[in-house]
């Protein structure tokens, strides 16, 4: 099996996150997170994946500030895992892959799950790209530039 390749000083801000959030699990940890679950138990019932694999990648979410550890919120001897301000940014990548997927990965009229709107019970807005000037964006309309150093723009080779 080929060794993975870390993207940790990589200058692109796709590639770089892969090293934290790049496998299937790692995400499918974040988003039982998001509905809820904190318990080790609770991650392994969700996701019936192996002890040492979801071990290894709690531990990757934590390493990388994603998660942080902390006393069982009921006061049990247990440890909780929770989302930190930086697993929380994650939230609007899993609406995006869940809505993605939602049009892509389903025949209509099959039974899927949806994401709703708590307070007023409707299904959630699509996400949108918009320019500053609120324009909706498409990849035609966007170009990679490196970060501006004194207020210059240049397109990245």
């Amino acid at each position: 099996m080929a060794k993975r390749i870390s993207h940790k000083d990589s200058i692109c801000g796709v590639a770089r996150p892969l090293d934290a959030i790049g496998d299937w699990w790692s995400l499918l940890i974040v988003r039982d997170a998001f509905n809820g679950l904190r318990r080790f138990g609770e991650f392994q019932k969700s996701l019936g994946l192996a002890k040492n694999i979801l071990s290894a990648r709690l531990r990757n979410l934590v390493d990388y500030g994603i998660m942080d550890v902390a006393p069982a919120s009921d006061g049990s001897p247990y440890q909780e895992y929770v989302l930190t301000e930086k697993g929380r940014g994650l939230f609007p990548l899993l609406v995006a892959l869940r809505q993605w997927g939602e049009d892509f990965f389903f025949e209509p009229g099959e039974k899927h799950v949806l994401l709703v709107d708590r307070k007023v019970g409707m299904p959630v807005r699509k996400l949108e790209l918009r320019s500053q000037d609120g324009r909706v964006l498409g990849p035609e309309d966007t170009v990679v530039t490196w970060v501006p150093e004194a207020g210059d723009v240049k397109p990245a080779p």
